[in-house]
């Protein structure tokens, strides 16, 4: 299937590893230009070398998405695709996370996402095929233990993106989630490491507690993420689309 990606100008955002790489790979291979980022240099210059990007920047979405946006815009000409992505908040409950964690988590994990669609919706309004993905987790829908910043402030990022696809409807711009649950990314070895004991023991449990007895590859949420991007998802828009192999319980 033809997904009329070719020539599309994307820019995925924390994309040196995991989803954002998977995503950012998946457009590459269909033929959109791909401005990638991350905050470590050397890794989002590799990462752009082998995957075949055609831009890359290190740059802190936290703090300076509106240069980020201009880097991509000068180096492929306009943006028709943001891919909004960055790194998970630190785990903790309610308890045991202190104030200021909750205003770094703020600016990462909500403020990032307003700031780069506020900086790349003068493109987005004249590309004619503007697609906005969030990705955000299964917990916007069935919270996960021992990560109350993450199950809050994504929650928030759905809720802005509910709102914007109504707003922008008029200007064919589509605006989608992408909620996963153990995909197997560095993530969540950091997360098995943090349950204490042997990393590889504990992320065989894990994947055998999942409905299919596996994790998730990143290649198949980079699939589900080119297809919200496609011409065909053109009608789509407002929508969480779960990549979770069955984990959500709820009925939605």
């Amino acid at each position: 299937m033809d997904l009329g990606l070719k020539d599309r100008r994307a820019l995925v955002t924390a994309a040196s590893k995991g989803l954002g790489r998977a995503c950012a790979e998946a457009l590459v291979a269909e033929g959109a230009a791909v401005f990638i980022s991350s905050r470590d240099q050397a890794s989002i210059e590799a990462t752009a070398t082998t995957i075949k990007a055609a831009g890359w920047a290190a740059a802190d979405v936290s703090k300076e998405p509106e240069a980020l946006v201009a880097q991509a815009r000068a180096k492929l000409g306009g943006v028709d695709i943001v891919v909004v992505n960055a790194g998970g908040p630190p785990p903790g409950t309610f308890e045991s996370t202190p104030l200021e964690s909750w205003d770094a988590a703020f600016q990462l994990t909500l403020m990032s996402a307003v700031r780069l669609v506020k900086a790349a919706l003068p493109d987005l309004k004249t590309s004619g095929q503007g697609r906005i993905v969030f990705i955000t987790s299964v917990s916007v829908r069935q919270p996960i233990p021992h990560l109350v910043l993450s199950n809050s402030l994504r929650a928030a990022v759905t809720g802005l993106a509910k709102t914007l696809s109504r707003e922008l409807a008029p200007e064919r711009i589509t605006v989608n989630c992408l909620a996963p649950d153990a995909i197997l990314t560095d993530r969540i070895r950091s997360l098995a490491a943090g349950a204490g004991g042997n990393i590889e023991d504990e992320l065989k449990r894990r994947a055998a507690g999942a409905p299919m007895g596996r994790f998730g590859e990143p290649e198949e949420f980079g699939a589900a993420c080119a297809f919200l991007c496609s011409r065909q998802a053109g009608y789509i828009t407002g929508q969480t689309l779960g990549v979770d192999g069955g984990a959500l319980a709820g009925v939605h």
